[in-house]
């Protein structure tokens, strides 16, 4: 049998001009070497390792009757997308779907091609009616006046938020605006109010988020990102180094980090540690040892980064307690 990366029954928005700007993915997963494999391919018209995707007639619907339910009396053009490997979504369609996987934790960040997606997805108007082409915008604004009613533009974007989309069990999100499409959030993740979670981006399992984890950072399980602190991302600025928060760590309000953090390290609140930031060592009782580059410290566990309020120097030294969550807080049933 053929095998599949992964498929998805969606339904399409397009604009005027015929173009898919959108899709909704009900139902979607990973493939496997099964005659659905083989069947969705060929309805596609595809071979063995491409991707690709096709709106659904009324005889392929039929073919697919036990997947798509209900969703073939839809108004709507209903497409059938297959990810014949992982190869960088070449289409609104598949970038979507690479998404949907994201944030239903069917794929974990970094382990599907997001090459190039930017240039493939649309900048949208996402508006209490859908997304709609910035260019039927005004239009479809003044149509709604003339109705009586007011078309809300929630913002304008090429992602949409992820709670319109998927909303994964057992996490708690004060602003659904925050997350975007494509992020992922591990059972038992609090994001609040001023949280933010990009796409490629999130949570290994229970963490509290009032910082910034910008694209391609995961926090690792029981760690916690106080309020305005942020991680660098590599989506500006052209860095390469792949930053990550271990377990069990903390960054202190207003905080932030250009490093990865190994498991059991604390960030002070206010202090921004980059790859660069000159570092004076410490002992267990606070002797002064020697000096280093943060990117040196990368990989050691259990730190604490602080500011000496007299020198105003970086310091680092060996954490004497864990950081812990509060059970009861992060059990979202």
């Amino acid at each position: 049998m053929s095998h599949i990366h992964s498929y998805g029954f969606g339904l399409a928005t397009e604009n005027s001009a015929g173009e898919i700007i959108e899709v909704f993915y009900t139902k979607f997963g990973l493939g496997d070497d099964t005659q659905f494999s083989a069947k969705a391919l060929t309805v596609c018209g595809l071979e063995a390792g491409q991707s690709g995707y096709v709106e659904l007639d009324d005889a392929a619907k039929a073919q697919f009757a036990a997947q798509i339910g209900n969703l073939a009396a839809s108004e709507k053009p209903l497409i059938l997308c297959v990810l014949g490997s992982d190869s960088a979504p070449s289409s609104v369609a598949e970038a979507f779907l690479k998404l949907h996987l994201l944030s239903a934790r069917l794929v974990r960040p970094h382990e599907v091609n997001l090459n190039g997606m930017f240039g493939v997805l649309h900048n949208l108007a996402w508006t209490s009616d859908g997304p709609i082409d910035l260019n039927e915008l005004p239009e479809r604004q003044l149509a709604a006046r003339l109705q009586g009613k007011q078309l809300s533009v929630f913002s304008v974007d090429k992602f949409p938020k992820m709670t319109d989309y998927v909303v994964p069990r057992g996490v708690r999100i004060a602003d659904t605006s925050r997350v975007r499409l494509g992020a992922y959030l591990g059972e038992g993740t609090t994001v609040m109010h001023e949280g933010f979670i990009n796409f490629n981006a999130g949570t290994e399992g229970p963490a509290m988020i009032e910082g910034r984890i910008s694209a391609g950072v995961m926090v690792g399980a029981n760690s916690d990102l106080g309020g305005g602190c942020s991680t660098m991302g590599t989506l500006s600025g052209g860095g390469k180094q792949v930053i990550a928060v271990g377990e069990n760590c903390l960054i202190g309000a207003n905080a932030g980090i250009g490093i990865p953090l190994a498991n059991g390290c604390v960030v002070e609140a206010g202090l921004y540690v980059t790859a660069g930031t000159k570092v004076n060592l410490l002992d267990a009782k606070g002797a002064p040892r020697t000096s280093c580059k943060a990117m040196d410290l990368i990989g050691q566990e259990g730190l604490l980064f602080r500011r000496n309020s007299l020198s105003g120097s970086v310091e680092c030294l060996p954490l004497q307690s864990e950081v812990e969550l509060n059970d009861e807080l992060h059990a979202h049933n």
